[in-house]
């Protein structure tokens, strides 16, 4: 083989190898919030090599207080995203066709976490009281449980008042609410962090009270569903998000990290982290990503229970999840 020969064999390999390389398929993942262990899944499959094992390519976007799931997919700025079933299925209402098509989160991690000081114990105490609640779709769970309490949310007599609760805990901490909204991995620990005693409060965990909504879940669009390449894609990207989930709920000091190296703001904490880790794996485990329906139907219902002003006002029936997806992925 002359010198020509060989050069021009090896310069066709680097383009057939460089061509190789961008053949991977890209996938965008838009999230709930900001960068945090509430997400480990996702970082560390990106991390681990376990999307590039399925041939992806995967962006993660990270969330924010101005940023909507809904309205990245619905504006073509994300093939799937992380979003909260009450939130999710209200937009599907509202002409957003989301369908969920996997369920790492097994468990919710909402509370409303209460000052024993400020007089209450139980949920018969709420009368009366200013309750912080977040907004922007997170507001669904906290008034279906007021609904099955009978307490009005509009600051009447024998109800309660609603504070729109930013994401700090600063109402509780100055005195402005007897209650907060906080997650069993986030919040709760900054109050503490802030100088209150566990024993100076008290936690009403929704699945406790009977009222908890998924958390989570992954959603496309149901148009997308049609596309045999776009199902295939979903199928390699649930997998190895999965994969990640549970590398994460047996290493969570190592996830922490590989989410901190992920966290461009440099507003996270190594401490904070890996307790979010630790938090999360109790809400992940048990899950292998696949939806339940019961635990579905539980939520539903839930939302369909407002009263007079319910998160959703039908039943959105199976079209709203699948597990096509996971029957693929997984099996």
């Amino acid at each position: 083989m002359n010198k020509l020969t060989t050069t021009f064999g090896v310069a066709a390999l680097g383009v057939w190898g460089a061509a190789a390389a961008q053949a991977a398929d890209d996938v965008t993942l838009q999230l709930k919030w900001v960068t945090q262990s509430q997400f480990a899944g996702y970082y560390v499959a990106q991390d681990k090599g376990f999307y590039d094992e399925e041939d992806l390519n995967v962006t993660i976007k990270p969330g924010g207080p101005d940023i909507a799931p809904a309205q990245v997919i619905a504006g073509g700025g994300a093939d799937v995203v992380l979003d909260w079933m009450p939130s999710a299925m209200a937009s599907r209402e509202k002409g957003l066709p989301l369908v969920n098509i996997a369920q790492p989160y097994k468990s919710s991690g909402m509370m409303l976490t209460c000052r024993k000081d400020a007089g209450v114990e139980t949920p018969a105490d709420f009368a009366g009281k200013t309750l912080g609640v977040w907004f922007g779709g997170n507001e669904y769970p906290f008034l279906s449980w007021m609904n099955k309490l009978g307490l009005a949310t509009d600051g009447s007599d024998g109800g309660v008042t609603v504070l729109k609760q930013g994401f700090n805990v600063d109402p509780i901490l100055q005195g402005q609410a007897a209650c907060v909204s906080t997650m069993t991995y986030n919040e709760y620990w900054q109050i503490i962090d802030a100088g209150l005693t566990p024993e100076e409060l008290v936690v009403f965990k929704y699945e406790d009270q009977g009222v908890a909504t998924l958390e989570d879940g992954m959603y496309v669009l149901e148009e997308n569903l049609n596309d045999p390449e776009f199902v295939d894609r979903m199928v390699r990207f649930v997998r190895a998000s999965m994969k990640g989930w549970k590398w994460a709920e047996e290493n969570p000091e190592d996830a922490a990290m590989i989410v901190l190296d992920n966290d461009a703001t440099g507003a996270q904490t190594e401490e904070h982290q890996i307790r979010m880790m630790s938090e999360v794996a109790k809400l992940t485990a048990g899950s292998n990503g696949t939806l339940d329906p019961a635990d579905y139907e539980r939520t539903i219902e839930s939302l369909l229970s407002g009263g007079s002003d319910p998160v959703i006002t039908a039943h959105p029936g199976d079209a709203a999840w699948t597990h096509a997806i996971t029957d693929k992925a997984l099996n």
